[in-house]
């Protein structure tokens, strides 16, 4: 036997910097991911208009009665607010539903497409797949909050005034805090995501058809902002990964409030784990015919 067949062959890593890039590239460059980053980003552009034309000259107080979304009555003073605004609108569907898509998408859309099996050969192995796509769907995560974040300043900046934030608290602080408040917002908001991505790539593992896990992710998503609303169900809804979206208006206030905060970064870890475990489990142990 020779010195070569006696070496061990070491065992490949279970991340690759290159397949997360291939794969980053590959997915911003579909032509449907640039439509729902279109769509996001037009979101804070149809509120901005929408408050400019009900208040005239933009002077007036406007909105944000009784059920309108947050922070709306404070965009005629400040257009900052319309980054927050945005936020509130897109968070319980538009941000998920991307990200549910993509997600969904994910894993089905490539058994669909014949390539999945392809990649698992190039070689990339199972677990090493499972987490550059489940990296993907967090990437996107975070650009699709970016999007909409630096869509509603832009426009914000072109339609209101700008200058110094009142917090939710009462406080004043300059408008380069409130940009650092705004950016510390856009990520929690994109960490307020990773459940939705691990439950979408745990149905994507299940099918192999993209279309049907796309579905299913969204049906998902509704249903449980259904149940969200329902108050019989209130014992439940600490439990579902929407229940503390909105909590980021907490980095609005003087001092932060941190509690809400972290039980939804700790309740999105829980969906992460479980339903990643769930998709591990699956991919690995399931017959790859295409």
């Amino acid at each position: 036997m020779s010195q070569a067949e006696t070496v061990p062959r070491a065992p490949r890593p279970l991340w690759s910097l290159g397949l997360l890039r291939s794969e980053i590239g590959v997915t911003f460059r579909r032509w449907r991911t640039l439509a729902l980053l279109a769509v996001l980003a037009g979101v804070p552009v149809l509120v901005g208009i929408a408050v400019k034309i009900e208040t005239g000259d933009g002077g007036q107080e406007g909105g944000g009665g009784p059920g309108g979304p947050a922070f709306l009555s404070q965009i005629t003073h400040n257009g900052l607010f319309l980054v927050f605004t945005s936020l509130a609108v897109t968070l319980p569907f538009f941000l998920p539903m991307s990200v549910g898509v993509i997600a969904g998408d994910s894993l089905a859309g490539e058994a669909h497409g014949g390539t999945l099996r392809y990649l698992l050969v190039a070689p990339a192995g199972r677990t090493r797949l499972l987490l550059v796509k489940y990296a993907t769907t967090l990437t996107f995560c975070l650009v699709g909050t970016l999007v909409v974040a630096l869509s509603a300043l832009v426009t914000g900046a072109l339609l209101f005034p700008l200058g110094e934030v009142t917090l939710l608290s009462g406080t004043s602080v300059s408008f380069g805090e409130g940009l650092l408040r705004a950016l510390a917002i856009a990520v929690a908001v994109a960490l307020s995501l990773i459940g939705v991505a691990a439950v979408g790539l745990f149905v994507s593992a299940l099918t192999t058809s993209g279309i049907a896990a796309m579905a299913t992710t969204v049906g998902l998503l509704i249903t449980v902002q259904i149940l969200e609303t329902l108050p019989q169900l209130h014992a439940l809804q600490p439990y579902l990964f929407p229940h503390y979206w909105l909590s980021f208006a907490d980095l609005l206030r003087d001092p932060v409030y941190w509690d809400q905060l972290q039980k939804n970064i700790g309740l999105q870890a829980v969906y992460a784990l479980v339903f990643g475990s769930a998709a591990w489990a699956r991919f690995t142990t399931r017959d790859i015919t295409a």
